[in-house]
């Protein structure tokens, strides 16, 4: 199949976009006054696409858990993340984008990119996704990571 016929196909039927949510993992970010999704979905035609907001260290009351230990903030993150591709019928292995952004990286780059690389390592991930890592004032002071994903798949186009 060219190029154009997947476009074509893509663009033939209708866009929907809606929430993404697991409350299991997270509650909502309007729970504590935020104003954003914990993502979209992105519907086009058989392909969906994971807007995923930057997705942190916090429970599903939205407490920071974790506080002062990386590591565990970046297991907790990815955990988190995990639960709302799974409830969008996604994983880890979906995914082609991520962007990381870490409170201080001179300090926290070597430990942040050893958990990465040893998740990414149980998940099976080959290719590896795209990323960026940026250094950032996150929205609390106890967070010291937080990462926003992109996952792409395909779905039985609706008809």
């Amino acid at each position: 199949m060219e190029v154009a016929e997947i476009l074509l196909g893509i663009t033939a039927g209708p866009i929907t976009k809606r929430a993404i949510t697991n409350h299991r993992v997270l509650n909502e970010a309007y729970s504590y006054g935020s104003a954003f999704s914990r993502g979209l979905r992105i519907d086009l035609n058989g392909l969906s696409i994971l807007l995923i907001s930057g997705t942190a260290s916090i429970d599903d009351q939205g407490n920071t858990v974790h506080v002062g230990d990386l590591r565990a903030q970046t297991r907790r993150t990815f955990s988190n993340i995990t639960g709302l591709l799974a409830s969008e019928g996604a994983t880890w292995k979906d995914i082609i984008r991520t962007t990381c952004y870490l409170r201080d990286i001179e300090r926290d780059y070597k430990d942040f990119n050893e958990e990465r690389s040893a998740f990414y390592h149980e998940q099976g991930l080959d290719p590896l996704p795209a990323s960026t890592g940026i250094q950032a004032i996150l929205c609390r002071p106890d967070l010291l990571i937080e990462i926003e994903a992109i996952a792409m798949f395909r779905t039985e186009p609706k008809e």
